[in-house]
């Protein structure tokens, strides 16, 4: 019997090419529409902002009542405070006054049971960007275009920790049932989303201290491969609690020495460095295909022109002694963005105020930019002297820190650069002081653990 029409159309085509070639993909520009902060110098951007440029710290000394031990005696959190070898943090403002974040307007309602600090912070940085985004649709079409990528380093390690007391106390019957939803950390992408009916990409990246960078280039990359037209975008962090910080601690990565001084205890590429300073808040940008912010008259900030990713594959914490990965992060930005490391006027340093990592980036940064760096054209500095390291939150902070210097003409400071390392000399040297400059170009570099690494760079507006 001879086999049916269809079944020799689909042999034939099972034997050569069954499919179609896939349309190619049309790479979208992106620019940035929206800036949302919430950090240790105040909450809200023009706060933070001035706050940075003026020269001041958000970081002070810890107290036992930061490291959320409620459920706990009185002895026990006085001998853990007493335990921690670093006793300073950058701590996000709160109360009432303008500039400080009003735990009440965030946490006093029937939702907050579900919801942890870290994503309290996502949604106060995600309102602030959307209203100066003017972005806030009600069209159904256009929230199936609109996306969340939020990601965060740590999630609520104080709830894990009430938690395991319970287990302790023989008490799980208390445990609460929003107990997961608290801790997942893709649930800061899912609360903005849910919030304001955002059907698009719902994303959380989760790569230590350059989550945030990685999330802004994620929803870079979806906006121009077209999965969304406009991008949530960012990182958030809430770690001051006893056991982060003890665990910090243990890894030797904090600083010890200015435990008396706080504000100058975080110091990136000074010679009396001895550890980060861990930090709390949240950074949130709108991004957007070019046309779809042009159509609507949208309020541009900067282009993000490049976003290079690499891996040191070398140890769980030490960046490569040649600066191997951030060298590849940088220059796969570069050769993105189509433009030449000459033509950046300011680098945002990773540089976390650690012995070992803020020299290999120094070195990293003049081998990729070269005489510009050496010439003394390239601006140069570490934000983090003022805000301490922000973990999951620092990539998407210090890349608005980038956007608002392009978009001010101000390169901000560098603090408490009182004897800079020896790997500086004559005109390649960091900023003491906030220096107003034409800025065009601005590269952001953020660095974690596990040796991830990325880069964005960013352009003044198309």
């Amino acid at each position: 019997m001879a086999a049916p029409a269809w079944r020799k159309l689909f042999t034939r085509r099972m034997s050569s090419s069954f499919f179609d070639p896939p349309p190619p993909v049309r790479s979208r520009r992106v620019v940035v529409t929206g800036l949302g902060m919430v950090t240790p110098l105040g909450c809200g951007v023009e706060t933070t902002w001035k706050r940075l440029i003026e020269g001041d710290c958000g970081i002070r000394a810890l107290t036992p009542q930061d490291l959320k031990m409620n459920g706990f005696d009185t002895e026990t959190q006085t001998y853990t405070y007493d335990q921690l070898t670093s006793k300073v943090a950058a701590i996000v403002p709160c109360g009432t006054n303008p500039g400080e974040f009003n735990e009440d307007l965030w946490f006093n309602f029937k939702e907050h049971r579900s919801m942890a600090r870290f994503i309290g912070y996502a949604l106060c940085a995600a309102e602030e960007a959307l209203k100066d985004a003017n972005w806030m649709p009600t069209d159904p079409d256009q929230k199936e275009r609109t996306g969340v990528s939020v990601g965060g380093g740590t999630g609520s390690i104080s709830d894990i920790l009430d938690a395991a007391q319970l287990i302790c106390e023989k008490r799980l019957r208390r445990l609460s049932p929003f107990f997961i939803p608290r801790i997942l950390i893709n649930m800061a992408s899912g609360h903005v989303s849910m919030k304001y009916g955002f059907q698009g990409p719902n994303h959380a990246a989760v790569t230590a201290c350059a989550t945030g960078a990685h999330s802004l280039g994620d929803a870079t990359r979806m906006i121009q491969f077209g999965d969304s037209d406009v991008m949530v975008a960012g990182g958030t962090e809430s770690s001051i609690d006893a056991l982060s910080i003890a665990g910090f601690c243990r890894s030797r990565a904090l600083t010890t020495k200015y435990n008396s001084s706080p504000q100058e205890s975080s110091r990136p590429f000074d010679c009396g460095r001895d550890g980060f300073v861990i930090g709390e808040g949240s950074g949130i940008l709108v991004l957007e295909e070019l046309e779809h912010a042009k159509n609507r008259g949208a309020k541009i900030y900067a282009e993000i022109r490049g976003y290079g990713m690499s891996g040191d594959a070398h140890h769980i914490t030490q960046p490569h002694a040649d600066g191997r990965g951030a060298i590849l992060a940088m220059t796969s930005a570069f050769k993105q963005s189509g433009i030449h490391p000459k033509q950046v006027d300011y680098v945002n340093a990773h540089a976390t105020s650690t012995p070992l990592g803020d020299a290999i980036e120094a070195n990293a940064i003049k081998h990729i930019f070269s005489d510009h760096a050496t010439s003394g054209a390239l601006a140069l500095s570490s934000t983090k002297g003022a805000i301490g390291h922000l973990l999951g939150a620092a990539g998407a902070v210090e890349a608005i820190f980038s956007v608002l210097a392009i978009h001010h003409g101000i390169a901000p400071l560098t603090l408490n650069l009182s004897k800079p390392d020896p790997v500086f000399n004559d005109a390649f040297m960091p900023l003491t002081a906030s220096k107003e400059m034409p800025i065009r170009a601005a590269l952001s570099n953020s660095f974690g653990f596990g040796g991830t690494n990325a880069s964005l760079l960013f352009t003044s507006a198309p």
